[in-house]
């Protein structure tokens, strides 16, 4: 007999899925399917061959695992959120609530230094950037989720020869905000994207790191020991009296260590040692030393000026001068000295590299007049220096809080298609950013969210949970930090904090506990029951103004509420939930949320009265939302519950949403655009008259009463 003949289809993910043909709607759960996850790769599935097929469950069993991104609190600086800080207590949600660059790409790295994106892993510390007042500041954030997809590839060029390759979905920011690399203006491809002309922001492409030479180790030596070190060795008559001498004291074992070395690289061997001990104000000073007279002379041929000095001596000299004798602050590179003859090294060095620079002579009465280098250009000339000289100390690296402004050239002068699907990848940080080769570059908010981690956004959301695992003693350690600064923090941004598994993980509660110990100010958003559960304490926090629920609505409707939050708690149940926040003096407001044409909009006006009658002071809503991972979902979702509705309810959110089924714009994705978000619009603002409420807008919390953790707090101590 012939063997069968069938395809195979390849992904890579490792999980186990539970996926029917049928769609068939499992017992509590929302999502009918699991699709494949977004980001993930090739692999083997099993194949069925038809001759046997094993019964389907009809529920599935619930997961929940320790969470894997190192932060507990998150940044934003969305202007359609309210809120810059949020915690995320877990990924997943039990409720069953129904971008990428080449991989060569030099991702700016905390350390001053740069990785390639590829290689870039899931706790790193890198640069990102928030909004402090009119600027956006550069920040330090770490990397929370990394993985690649196969994209056709597009090459942007920039006025100063900058190259960025990345998909056409990626996005970049410019001086009027976020575009993507490709778009158009109608349709169903509209949206932001770049064109000629748009200026970029950051500081320009990252220059290439040096190769350590043997004339750059040299260089560097040179620097190093004439600008910071000891060399004593005997002069005429004194042969006998004075005796050979080395020693190289720093508080920064970074630079000590690469002299170490490269001094051995030489046979010149040194011992360390201990020089000063650490004081209340003074760091421990560590030192490297010589004393026998053929390491000394060895040390004076390798520290010589050289006849000729190469382009190489030249970058070592001035890493090893920079590391013994210069600062970095107030985003200004300087190297001072008093001996004229360093400084002149230090002058043409920079010019034969076409760095930029100011001589300062400061004059003293009773000592050596100082002469200090300044090199001009702001940031992204010394970012230039920083990656092309590539100095040792990584506390004189540190950008951060500095000004997203720059001079350099970065308007787009060409977008071209490379004409081929590339491997891309992508990341996802804390601050929803990072600097890819000088520019500012969006990463790519609850069901998308498993997608990064190599999960599906269907079945998988509701059944794989992962929760902040020690997250009272990771939190505190974040709010000690020193510069931490108070602002709200919001709980249920991404997923509810109030979700079932929180009866027994109370990751939650622990949260509060350490914030109300702080008296930092929370805000939360929950469509479940369980936050009566921490009803005294969320009263405490009210009291001082420090506390703000929000509770989530989307139907009074028990039939819908069934099938479109099939665990989460009936309206009755929350209807209760707020008059209880309420009478306990906690200020509690309403979301209404999704708003889903032809399905709840309907319902708008007696969600406000029933609200607003409960206690509610605050009413918003939001309008359905379909990002890549769940829209397919949502279609589901309707073809199995509205089918004669399912074409109107979808022409009308595209109607809305500029002919598309999502709109991801600042400004327009909350509440779409059109005549019919229009008169939903209208339809709000009356209802919220009629019930008594002239604004919206909640009073905002109260900040000032933070106290920075104690040391051995007991809070320490809370974790799961």
């Amino acid at each position: 007999m012939r063997p069968r003949r069938f395809t195979v289809i390849l992904y890579s993910c490792t999980v186990s899925r539970v996926d029917d043909p049928q769609k068939t709607a499992r017992k509590g759960r929302g999502a009918l399917s699991n699709p494949v996850g977004r980001f993930e790769r090739t692999g083997i599935e099993s194949v069925d061959d038809g001759w046997y097929r094993e019964e389907t469950p009809t529920s599935i069993a619930t997961s929940v695992e320790p969470d894997r991104a190192r932060t507990v609190i998150t940044t934003n600086d969305s202007p359609d959120i309210g809120f810059e800080q949020s915690i995320n207590p877990y990924r997943g949600c039990e409720h069953g609530c129904s971008y990428c660059m080449d991989g060569d790409t030099p991702i700016l790295l905390a350390n001053g230094r740069t990785r390639p994106l590829a290689e870039l892993r899931i706790g790193d510390d890198i640069y990102g950037t928030v909004r402090q007042g009119w600027y956006r500041s550069y920040v330090q954030t770490q990397v929370t989720a990394q993985w690649s997809v196969i994209k056709p590839a597009y090459r942007v060029t920039l006025e100063d020869g900058t190259e960025l390759i990345a998909s056409g979905d990626h996005r970049f920011l410019t001086d009027r905000g976020w575009k993507f690399v490709t778009g158009k203006e109608q349709g169903p491809e509209r949206r932001p994207f770049l064109t000629l002309n748009n200026k970029l922001m950051g500081t320009g492409a990252f220059a290439q790191a040096p190769d350590k030479d043997a004339d750059y180790r040299l260089g560097y030596l040179c620097g190093m020991i004439r600008g910071d070190g000891m060399l004593r060795y005997p002069r005429g008559s004194d042969v006998h009296r004075q005796p050979y001498q080395f020693r190289l004291a720093l508080c920064d074992v970074e630079a000590l260590r690469r002299a170490e070395d490269w001094l051995l690289g030489w046979q010149v061997q040194t011992r360390s040692f201990l020089f000063s001990a650490a004081s209340a104000n003074r760091r421990a000073l560590h030192a490297i030393g010589a004393s026998s007279r053929s390491r000394i002379e060895s040390i004076r041929e390798l520290i010589a000026w050289p006849n000729a000095a190469t382009r190489s001596w030249r970058i070592g000299f001035l890493a090893g001068i920079f590391d013994a004798e210069g600062s970095y602050s107030c985003g200004i590179i300087r190297i001072s000295n008093t001996d004229r003859e360093i400084i002149g090294w230090i002058r043409e060095s920079l010019l034969a590299l076409d760095f930029r620079f100011a001589l300062e002579h400061i004059h003293h009465e009773n000592q050596k007049p100082v002469d200090v280098v300044r090199i001009v250009g702001g940031l992204r000339e010394c970012l230039r220096f920083f990656h092309g000289v590539d100095p040792a100390i990584t506390r004189k690296r540190d950008i951060s809080d500095q000004c997203v402004k720059s001079e350099a050239r970065l308007k787009v002068v060409s977008i071209e298609p490379l004409g081929r699907a590339m491997r891309l990848y992508d990341i996802t940080t804390g601050t929803g950013d990072f600097i890819a080769n000088g520019v500012i570059s969006h990463n790519c908010y609850a069901r998308p969210s498993h997608a990064y981690m190599g999960l599906s956004s269907g079945l998988d959301f509701e059944t794989k949970l992962f929760y902040k695992a020690d997250v009272g003693q990771r939190l505190t350690a974040e709010l000690a930090r020193p510069g931490y600064i108070c602002k709200p923090i919001a709980l249920g941004s991404n997923t509810d904090p109030y979700q079932p598994v929180e009866k027994r993980l109370e990751v939650t509660r622990t949260i509060l506990q350490v914030l109300w110990e702080c008296r930092h100010p929370v805000t939360i958003v929950s469509k479940g029951t369980l936050v009566l559960r921490d009803l005294p304490l969320l009263a405490d926090m009210a009291r001082l103004g420090l506390a703000h629920v929000t509770v989530s609505l989307t139907s009074l409707d028990p039939e819908i509420k069934r099938t479109l939050e099939p665990r989460a708690a009936s309206p009755q149940a929350r209807i209760r939930v707020i008059e209880q926040l309420s009478g306990a003096g906690i200020p509690v407001g309403v979301l209404v949320a999704p708003v889903i044409p032809v399905i709840t909009d309907h319902e708008l006006e007696s969600l406000v009265e029933t609200a607003v009658g409960a206690g509610a002071r605050s009413v918003g809503y939001v309008m359905l939302r379909l990002p890549y991972d769940v829209k397919d979902l949502f279609r589901e979702w309707l073809a199995e519950h509205y089918p004669q509705r399912a074409q109107h309810v979808m022409s009308i959110i595209q109607s809305i949403r500029g002919g598309r089924d999502n709109d991801p714009r600042f400004g327009t994705r909350m509440r779409g655009e059109g005549p019919f978000a229009d008169l939903l619009r209208n339809r709000f603002k009356l209802a919220l008259q009629r019930s008594g409420i002239a604004t919206p807008a909640r009073q905002p919390l109260v900040t000032t009463l933070f106290r920075p953790p104690r040391k051995n707090s007991p809070q320490l101590d809370l974790g799961l």
